[in-house]
């Protein structure tokens, strides 16, 4: 895989494979990344019980997630980027209000503030680039493009 040859790839580089990281350790031990948020680790679960079930459900979507933005930083895929600024915004509201509220635990707010961090990062850095004037070196069709034919 390539790395990243913008700023802006680079940020979501850094959280795709955090993301990936993360989730996968939320595949092999979700106590561990339960009490990594704040969450009570319980021993002997209740039948009905389904907090395990979430865990490996998010997990996994933590190592598609992952692995969907380290591709797009491989590529430059900027549409992307762009798009993930307001989203990861809106994680960060709704996160912040779980905390706030008291419905989750205050360690909880720590994946809020990444998530909120990570938009104002790459939204500056894609708004960097944009008054630099646009993306380093050759685009990947271009180069296929200017290649010498046979």
């Amino acid at each position: 895989m390539r790395l990243p040859r913008t700023a802006s790839g680079w940020t979501i580089a850094v959280f795709g494979l955090l993301a990936f990281l993360l989730g996968g350790l939320g595949l092999i031990s979700p106590d561990t990344v339960l009490g990594m948020l704040g969450f009570e680790v319980v021993q002997n679960r209740a039948p009905g019980d389904y907090t395990l079930v979430y865990m490996a459900a998010s997990s996994m979507a933590a190592v598609n997630m992952g692995i969907y933005y380290m591709l797009a930083a491989a590529v430059d895929f900027r549409p992307f980027f762009l798009w993930t600024v307001p989203f990861r915004l809106l994680t960060f509201t709704v996160f912040t209000m779980l905390v706030v509220t008291g419905a989750a635990p205050g360690k909880f707010l720590g994946v809020g503030l990444w998530e909120g961090a990570g938009a104002l990062i790459t939204g500056a850095a894609l708004w960097w680039e944009a008054r630099r004037g646009g993306r380093p070196g050759p685009r990947p069709s271009a180069a296929v493009l200017d290649s010498p034919r046979p």
